[in-house]
């Protein structure tokens, strides 16, 4: 489990740190910062995947998704006694992203390259990472460094370097099988890589998921949804049938589900709802519907990871649903790690029942975004590594 997260200078994120519990809770108004905050979560999911610098490609590159505002907001420039102005910047740009977690603990640090001859000279670069243990970082707790090119781990009390010619494109978590003196970056490497990220189920007349699908045993739920039939399929043989029935009739009353079967090992979803005198294949399922039986199938899988996102779950679902959807959440919480963004207050209000739910508030103050309440004090202990 993460305990915290830390973000710096990424969109309206000009410094956070958040603390971290079985279950989260992200809100605020729009405009908050919800979805950068949760853009930066999935940014630094990448790193295990090999795909970071494509991502924040994809985002317009280091310069657009760096924060746009002056590197320290003084307390005049709160108050309004001074205009927002940019000041001397005393350190390196650098985009920062980091986590603390039951046994390791992992930061990275993203850059601009020096100036070169090259066709790429805009893509960013990684500059340091670092792992470690303990809840916050000590020079004497870390266990694995990045700088630039080298790559260095801990041997009892002498660092050996495992690596002096890395790409600068390249994680370290991309020279695992170099790294085989280091056993704690495979570790983390596949930690990250299990978690999962829920936010664009398809549900339109033409999404594969509204079609009988050839069936697999599918203990993950594809992160589109078209799957869906098979992963409900897998949680009656080896999940909890108990459990999916049960949340079946939460929301829907009376109604019951069932897996069809068909030629050639397509599998096709019945849906039975009282009063009817046939069951309603997934073509003719409402939006909101079919997206419940989604968030069905991605909370009881019968294989949980370490930590999974819900990306306003909310979306198409009626507001009688959600009291339902929220039970599912606390349910799912027990077993993993679970991220709900969400600005729909009935949702809220019923996740906030738990009292293990950690709510994290979001305003947004002079362009940046803050937690509400959360002071400096407030925060965890984090330290930088490359500062």
């Amino acid at each position: 489990m993460l305990t915290t997260l830390a973000v710096a200078n990424y969109r309206s994120i000009n410094q956070l740190v958040i603390p971290l519990a079985r279950l989260n809770l992200i809100t605020g108004p729009n405009g908050s910062g919800k979805s950068n905050l949760y853009r930066a979560l999935r940014l630094l999911a990448e790193t295990a995947q090999g795909g970071v610098i494509n991502a924040l490609a994809r985002e317009g590159g280091l310069e657009s998704t760096f924060w746009a505002g002056p590197e320290v907001i003084s307390r005049r420039m709160q108050q309004g006694a001074v205009a927002i102005e940019p000041n001397v910047r005393q350190e390196v740009k650098r985009l920062r992203l980091g986590f603390t977690g039951e046994d390791f603990s992992y930061a990275i640090a993203l850059g601009l390259p020096i100036p070169q001859m090259s066709a790429f000279a805009l893509d960013p670069q990684i500059k340091h990472e670092s792992i470690w243990a303990g809840p916050y970082y000590r020079p004497a707790s870390e266990l694995v460094e990045r700088k630039g090119p080298m790559i260095r781990a801990r041997a009892e009390r002498e660092w050996q370097v495992l690596a002096q010619h890395t790409p600068m494109f390249d994680s370290l978590f991309d020279q695992v099988g170099s790294l085989h003196a280091s056993p704690e970056v495979l570790r983390l490497r596949e930690t990250i890589r299990g978690w999962r990220f829920y936010d664009h189920f398809r549900s339109d007349p033409d999404a594969p998921v509204r079609q009988p699908q050839l069936g697999t045993r599918t203990p993950v739920l594809h992160h589109d949804g078209r799957d869906l039939a098979a992963a409900l399929q897998t949680i009656l043989e080896i999940g909890d049938p108990r459990a999916l029935h049960a949340a079946i009739s939460d929301a829907f009353p009376g109604a019951r589900l069932n897996i069809d079967v068909l030629a050639g090992g397509r599998f096709g979803i019945q849906l039975f709802q009282e009063g009817l005198l046939r069951p309603l294949s997934a073509a003719e399922l409402s939006d909101g519907t079919l997206r419940y039986l989604l968030l069905i199938a991605a909370l009881l899988t019968p294989r949980p990871p370490t930590m999974m996102v819900l990306n306003e779950p909310e979306t198409s679902l009626h507001p009688d649903l959600l009291p339902a959807l929220a039970r599912l959440i606390v349910r799912a919480s027990q077993h993993t790690q679970v991220w709900v963004v969400s600005h729909a207050r009935r949702l809220i209000a019923a996740l906030q029942q738990d009292p293990e739910c950690n709510c994290i508030v979001l305003e947004k103050n002079l362009g940046q975004t803050e937690v509400v309440g959360q002071r400096l004090l407030d925060q965890p202990a984090w330290y930088w590594p490359d500062k």
